[in-house]
């Protein structure tokens, strides 16, 4: 028997019809009217033919429409396939065919060129009207293990592979967060990163289920999202440690007020540079690791362990649990680094018609994230390192990660991505990105490197940048930084 809720949103406004439930623009709409947007909105799909298991993709900026597009496709029983706005579109025309969506919905500016075979419309085409009063057809219940959304992995290795989430995975995430992190009544979560990225989307979620406000933004601007939590009364917020590092630079000496009370830190190792400052600043940050396949996060620090397990992305959300396995398969020995191993209500059940993908990462109950890190003796995680980004020299692990961090605590260097190359007697060694803060020249870094770092995991080439390549969650692409290395040695030779 399969275990059923109520809709979420339609229940929120039942409960607490009142309350806000985003705020968009400085303007604040109550869970009643997101309720009524939705059902509007349905009713629209309705009528342009979605039904119960058909899948719609969402080609959306940040915005109060996207985000009831997103409740109105559940409304309709029809699962969302969220689609990265930066793609280009063959890109985007490969994710619609392959997810088999009957209908696209998009920002007029995004309206796809070419044809994709299925059938777009554009989203001011969907606007909540007025007339619109008889739609209340309608899924009343979620079913738990219903797939609720699909979100497309970067593709680093071939084509990209469609995340399925069900219902049960983004409650199972809301749950295990609230348990960690607490809820206050007054809380704001600040969502500044795209809706469709697991990121945003579960803050969406999160909201209704909490029932506390979303402060959305279209994109992530230092100064706004600062003005939100000094003077607008927000008191969380999810980053990554670019959007963080520009949020220090613009706050300067001013301090965040007392009621702010999390800033929720994903993406990746984050520079142990950045998170002295953050100490010493007083800002509460909580590390955390999670992916698209555990529906956002899977481990955060709590608060009493933020300073004396600094750099640790801490133990497992209640209803988690982890190991790490060494190359043989074995559970690694305490500090000894291996394959992160993730079980839990909130993991995928699989890749959307990839069986393949699915039995390789899916093993007894237990799904290989691809991630290395290592458990101390307490239990703590910590995050080294993607696997497929992990640079083997001479035979010796180096962990891109750990050089960014010591390269990044140089007070001319701002940002630093570092990623392996060929190399005809070592295999591979590590080339080293930069973007500077302050003049600084190539053997100054190496001379700081090597005062810090093993002589292996010393760069043997550096590059300086204008910027690093991000992808829309701020989140370094380290496979372009390897495209930019191919770039530079054929031009070298």
């Amino acid at each position: 028997m399969n275990t059923v809720m109520p809709n979420w949103l339609a229940q929120r406004a039942h409960l607490t019809p009142d309350r806000p439930g985003l705020i968009f623009h400085d303007k604040e709409i109550s869970f009643l009217e997101l309720h009524e947007m939705a059902r509007k909105k349905c009713f629209h799909l309705q009528k342009l033919g979605v039904k119960k298991g058909d899948h719609v993709a969402i080609l959306m900026k940040n915005s109060l429409d996207m985000a009831v597009t997103v409740h109105a496709v559940f409304y309709a029983g029809a699962k969302a396939v969220m689609l990265n706005i930066r793609l280009a579109e063959e890109e985007l025309a490969w994710q619609q065919k392959d997810s088999e969506a009957v209908l696209l919905i998009a920002d007029d500016e995004l309206m796809p060129q070419s044809e994709a075979g299925i059938r777009a419309v554009p989203a001011s085409g969907l606007l909540c009207k007025e007339e619109d009063t008889s739609a209340d057809q309608y899924i009343k219940e979620f079913e738990l293990s219903e797939t609720a959304t699909i979100m497309y992995t970067s593709g680093t290795t071939g084509r990209p592979k469609g995340v399925q989430q069900t219902y049960g995975n983004h409650w199972w995430s809301a749950a295990g967060s609230v348990l960690n992190l607490g809820l206050s009544s007054e809380d704001k979560w600040v969502c500044a990163v795209p809706l469709f990225h697991i990121s945003g989307l579960s803050i969406l979620f999160r909201s209704v289920l909490y029932g506390i406000p979303a402060m959305l933004f279209e994109r992530f601007k230092p100064e706004a999202v600062n003005k939100a939590i000094i003077e607008k009364g927000a008191t969380v917020i999810s980053v990554v440690s670019a959007m963080l590092r520009e949020l220090l630079e613009e706050l300067g000496t001013k301090p965040y007020p007392a009621a702010f009370r999390c800033m929720l830190l994903g993406g990746g190792p984050a520079p142990e540079k950045l998170l002295l400052e953050c100490k010493e600043k007083e800002i509460p940050v909580f590390q955390t690791f999670g992916m698209t396949e555990t529906s956002s996060q899977f481990t955060t620090l709590s608060p009493e362990y933020s300073i004396s397990k600094l750099g640790s992305a801490g133990k497992p959300l209640m209803p988690n649990q982890m190991k790490i396995i060494d190359r043989d398969g074995r559970e690694a020995l305490p500090h000894a680094p291996g394959e992160i191993l993730v079980k839990g209500p909130n993991v995928t059940p699989g890749y959307w018609k990839r069986e393949d993908a699915s039995a390789e990462n899916l093993k007894e109950g237990w799904f290989y994230t691809g991630d290395i890190g290592f458990l101390d003796t307490e239990g703590f995680l910590y995050v080294l390192d993607r696997r497929s980004d992990l640079i083997i020299s001479g035979g010796e692990n180096v962990y891109p990660a750990e050089i960014e961090s010591v390269l990044t605590s140089h007070h001319s260097v701002k940002e630093a991505g570092v990623t392996g190359v060929p190399h005809e007697k070592w295999g591979e060694v590590p080339h080293a990105f930069i973007v500077l803060r302050d003049s600084a020249d190539k053997e100054e870094l190496l001379r700081y490197c090597k005062k810090h770092l093993a002589s292996y995991k010393v760069p043997a080439f550096i590059t300086f940048a204008e910027a690093l390549p991000r992808n829309a969650s701020s989140k370094l692409l380290r496979r372009t930084l390897k495209e930019w290395a191919r770039r530079e040695a054929e031009h070298e030779n």
